[in-house]
């Protein structure tokens, strides 16, 4: 996803691009990312890698940080402006933070605690997930708003 989401950032601050398209697409994968990391790899990794439940629950609370930046950002109805670029930024760097944060600590338990056959194994459950949560319409604007008020919910 890095490559794709590196460039769907350039083209989001492409003032020539077509940028509601790139956001649609943007929010679909970064809502299906994340459901599919909750269904199929942080519950294999707390089984198999001996992550901790603080590791993953802290994951989860980055997803949720990156569904309200997603949000701001969607529900933004002008895709030009000082506004725009504020909550684009706001949004990449949530995303760049759980991004490093992953990397340093539930995928190098993976890398290390897991063997090659259990690593493809959740990479393919992952994948399909993710694929599935798409073809759902994880990305919309009325399933962010869902999630989100899901998590506020859970914090009364």
């Amino acid at each position: 996803m890095a490559g794709r989401f590196e460039e769907l950032m350039r083209g989001l601050r492409d003032a020539t691009a077509d940028r509601r398209s790139l956001r649609t697409e943007l929010a679909a994968l970064l809502v299906a990312h994340a459901e599919a990391e909750e269904q199929e790899v942080y519950p294999g990794l707390r089984r198999f890698a001996s992550s901790s439940d603080e590791e993953v629950e802290h994951g989860e609370e980055e997803h949720a940080q990156i569904n309200q930046a997603l949000l701001a950002f969607l529900e933004l109805n002008d895709v030009e402006g000082e506004t725009y670029d504020e909550k684009l930024e706001e949004l990449v760097e949530v995303v760049n933070h759980h991004t490093n944060e992953e990397e340093q600590t539930l995928l190098n338990d993976a890398r290390t605690k897991l063997s090659p056959e259990e690593r493809k194994r959740l990479g393919l459950a992952f994948l399909k997930a993710r694929a599935a949560a798409v073809d759902a319409g994880s990305g919309r604007v009325e399933r962010l708003r869902q999630l989100v008020a899901e998590v506020e919910g859970s914090l009364r």
